[in-house]
């Protein structure tokens, strides 16, 4: 690796004091691991809240996973001749990209996700809201302080730009805009029931767009909405993970049971011709097994025509039954030797089966990477996160248990936003909403100078003058405050906030 390699360059252009590891990307991941962002990941909801109960997994956990696969799937395809055309796949940026992927995640998970995006675009009117992987790009560019200067992570171009999942912004860039395209990347298609509002997914604010278009000047080779080689690997192995272990902590804690998931693979195997031949109002009204798995079908072929197959589709149906349902789900879980060795063998056999399964395509069509599942073990991915969605994020109780943290968070940024209006209470503020809001008075002030379209929010206006610019940067701010708690601290913050905490008023806390 040569010193003057542009993939190595960092923003601030000089080495921290810190580093220890030999190389830059080996010394990135080391700041990644070292970040409190990191650390904060061990006390957030990966699909459900933990509950201090040890079993389900964390985002720190996830992290974790995501990253050892990741390393696996570069290892395999790094010397592949297209992969060294368009960049090339070094394991150590993989690795630091996948770890710092989760960074943004709010409390509570995908929820606290849609609460703080829908918070920061009509409560506050921020035209790119919230997203979680904008917000792990904001943390590691801007909001961390262990770079240099005090401002992000001062990370290489390589890993800022590997962990570019989606790399545009929400409305503005790159132009024209991917969600615009025929048949736009995935994530990038707007919300089917919330037209106008840009991107379903998005990977950087426009607060940090400058770093975006820096980073992504090693991508030359690739159209503006491209992911990197070593994006793409870090995607797939987010998917992997995602499919394989949310499944097992379900199991684990009960919620996952064999019959009906039995029922649900077994019935539509049955009457899988007779499934094919219901219009769209019958298989709408049926209440039988296996109507929502034909309803997964169907939605591929009208999602991802450029991969789905019948056939393969049936064909990774079987596969999940057998060694989802009749092997691991069969028993119930009792912590046993042999119960744990249940999970070890599913666990392993489908990591390794997936990872075997990539391979790099030259010219993918505009819904994929370049680095991609092979087709059979694409479709089995999708019937394993089918399941997750239909027999547990689906659940009435769990939807009950996310309505009250929906609330909660709601009502933490509401309290937070009358802190910061309440003038008598400006010297009290914690230090590190105060920081916030500084940092965002100054990109605002600067965007309304430099790019003051990138500031049209939902009216359509854009924001003029000192006030309504603060009124933004008190926005952000409390969005980022929020976003960088643990599920714990969010709910401990509210109760002191409302009042109602036993705790002393000096006892050490977030603030």
């Amino acid at each position: 690796m040569s010193p003057t390699d542009p993939r190595t360059t960092r923003r601030d252009g000089t080495p921290s004091l810190g580093d220890l590891a030999p190389t830059p990307f080996r010394a990135d991941r080391d700041r990644i691991v070292a970040s409190p962002f990191f650390a904060r990941l061990g006390g957030v909801t990966q699909v459900v809240s933990a509950s201090g109960s040890g079993l389900l997994h964390n985002r720190l956990t996830h992290s974790l996973k995501v990253a050892q696969v990741a390393r696996a799937i570069a290892e395999r395809v790094k010397n592949n001749p297209v992969v060294e055309r368009l960049g090339g796949c070094d394991p150590d940026v993989v690795e630091a990209a996948a770890l710092a992927h989760d960074l943004g995640h709010p409390p509570f998970g995908h929820l606290g996700e849609q609460v703080l995006d829908r918070l920061a675009r009509h409560r506050f009117g921020l035209p790119d809201g919230f997203e979680g992987n904008a917000q792990s790009f904001r943390i590691i560019t801007t909001i961390d302080t262990r770079g240099p200067r005090a401002a992000g992570l001062d990370l290489t171009a390589a890993i800022r730009a590997a962990t570019l999942k989606y790399p545009w912004t929400r409305l503005s860039h790159p132009t024209p805009h991917p969600r615009t395209l025929p048949d736009p990347p995935r994530g990038a298609a707007e919300p089917s029931d919330f037209p106008g509002t840009g991107s379903s997914k998005f990977s950087a604010y426009v607060t940090e767009l400058d770093d975006l278009v820096e980073a992504r000047t090693l991508a030359g080779a690739l159209e503006p909405w491209q992911q990197t080689i070593e994006a793409s690997v870090m995607d797939n192995a987010d998917d992997i993970a995602y499919a394989i272990h949310d499944l097992e902590d379900f199991h684990r804690i009960g919620v996952l049971q064999h019959a009906p998931v039995s029922a649900e693979l077994g019935q539509w195997e049955a009457d899988r011709a007779e499934f094919g031949k219901m219009d769209e109002d019958e298989l709408a009204a049926a209440r039988r097994p296996g109507q929502s798995l034909e309803r997964l079908r169907r939605r591929l072929h009208a999602r991802d025509s450029w991969m789905v197959d019948d056939d393969a589709f049936a064909a990774a149906v079987s596969r999940v039954r057998a060694e989802l349902v009749d092997d691991l789900l069969a028993m119930p879980f009792d912590g046993s030797v042999a119960a744990e060795q249940a999970f070890g063998r599913f666990s392993a056999g489908w990591t390794a089966r997936l990872v075997e399964g990539m391979h790099v395509l030259e010219q993918p069509p505009t819904r994929s990477g370049h680095v991609l599942l092979a087709p059979q073990q694409w479709h089995e991915v999708q019937v394993l996160k089918f399941v997750h969605r239909r027999f547990v994020l689906l659940r009435p109780d769990l939807a009950l248990h996310q309505r009250g943290q929906a609330r909660l968070l709601t009502k933490l940024v509401e309290a937070l936003e009358q802190w910061l209006s309440d003038r008598y209470e400006a010297d009290r503020l914690p230090r590190r909403l105060h920081d916030l809001v500084e940092l965002a008075r100054g990109e605002y002030s600067r965007l309304a100078e430099e790019h003051p379209t990138a500031l049209v929010g939902a009216t359509g206006e854009i924001p003029e003058g000192p006030a309504a610019l603060l009124a933004l940067a008190r926005g952000r701010a409390v969005i980022d405050f929020v976003a960088s708690l643990a599920d714990g601290q969010a709910a401990t913050l509210l109760e002191a906030l409302s009042g109602r905490t036993g705790q002393f008023w000096s006892d050490a806390f977030v603030l």
